[in-house]
C-alpha cells in the first residue's frame, strides 16, 4: 500500500492550512432598532436643612411619607418605590478663609417606576405637590428590552452577511455562506436619561414629559472563508 512521501504530505497539509488561514474575509454588521418606551424611572426626593439633626430627620421622614403616600394614591405598587440614596452631610459656610457651621443637610432620594406613562407627569407634580424638592432623572425605558435587542441582533448578522456577499463578488471568490467566527460586540443600550430642569415644576398647567423612543443598536462580527 502506498501512502505517498510523509515529507511532500506535510507540506501539502501545511500549505492547505496556509490558504485557508490567509482565505478569510472579516466583516462587521450593525442593527439599530426604534423601541417606544412603556415604563418611565423618576429618581426625585426630599432635601431637607436643619441646625439640629435629628430636627433635619424628622422633617425630611415626615415628608418623604408623605411623598410615598402620593405615589400609593396615583397607583404605584409599593415593589416600585425604593430608596435611592440616603444622605447625611454637614453644611458650612466659607468667611474670611475660616469654617462655619450652618447645619446638616438631610437627603433621601426614591427611585418611582411608572409602568403608565401617561400619569409620568402627574407622579412629579404629586411628588412635589407632597413635599419633594428634588428631581434628579427621569429615565424611559422598555419593560423587554431582550426582545428588541434580539431584532437588532438579527439586522446586524443579515448587514454582515450582505457586505461578505458584496465583497466576494467584488473580488470573484467563492465565499463559504457558513461563517466560521460570528461575534457579538455590543450589549444593549442602557436606557436614555432625559434632562428635567426643576423650574418647570412649578407650572400650574402641569409638567409635560415626552418619552421619545429608545435606539437598540447591535454590532457583529463574522469572519469567513473563500476560495
Amino acid at each position: 500500500m502506498y501512502y505517498g512521501q510523509p515529507g511532500l504530505q506535510n507540506m501539502g497539509s501545511s500549505q492547505s492550512y496556509s490558504r485557508a488561514k490567509l482565505n478569510r474575509l472579516t466583516v462587521t454588521g450593525e442593527g439599530t432598532v426604534s423601541a417606544v418606551p412603556d415604563q418611565a424611572m423618576i429618581i426625585l426626593g426630599v432635601i431637607t436643612e436643619n441646625m439640629n439633626l435629628s430636627t433635619a430627620q424628622k422633617e425630611n421622614a415626615a415628608k418623604t411619607s408623605a411623598v410615598i403616600n402620593a405615589m400609593l394614591s396615583l397607583g404605584i405598587s409599593q415593589q416600585d418605590i425604593q430608596t435611592f440614596s440616603y444622605r447625611i452631610e454637614p453644611q458650612y459656610n466659607y468667611e474670611n478663609g475660616q469654617q462655619i457651621f450652618r447645619g446638616y443637610r438631610v437627603e433621601h432620594q426614591l427611585q418611582v417606576t411608572v409602568k403608565d406613562l401617561s400619569k409620568t407627569g402627574q407622579v412629579i407634580d404629586q411628588a412635589v405637590a407632597s413635599g419633594a424638592n428634588s428631581v434628579s432623572t427621569i429615565q424611559f425605558t422598555v419593560s423587554n428590552p431582550d426582545a428588541f435587542y434580539n431584532q437588532a441582533l438579527t439586522l446586524a448578522i443579515r448587514n454582515a452577511q450582505q457586505k461578505a456577499v458584496a465583497m466576494a463578488r467584488a473580488l470573484q471568490v467563492t465565499l463559504q455562506t457558513v461563517p466560521i467566527v460570528v461575534q457579538e460586540i455590543s450589549q444593549p443600550f442602557p436606557p436614555r436619561p432625559v434632562p428635567f430642569q426643576a423650574a418647570t415644576l412649578a407650572q400650574d398647567a402641569g409638567t409635560p414629559i415626552q418619552p421619545g423612543e429608545n435606539k437598540m443598536k447591535a454590532t457583529v462580527k463574522i469572519e469567513y472563508t473563500y476560495s
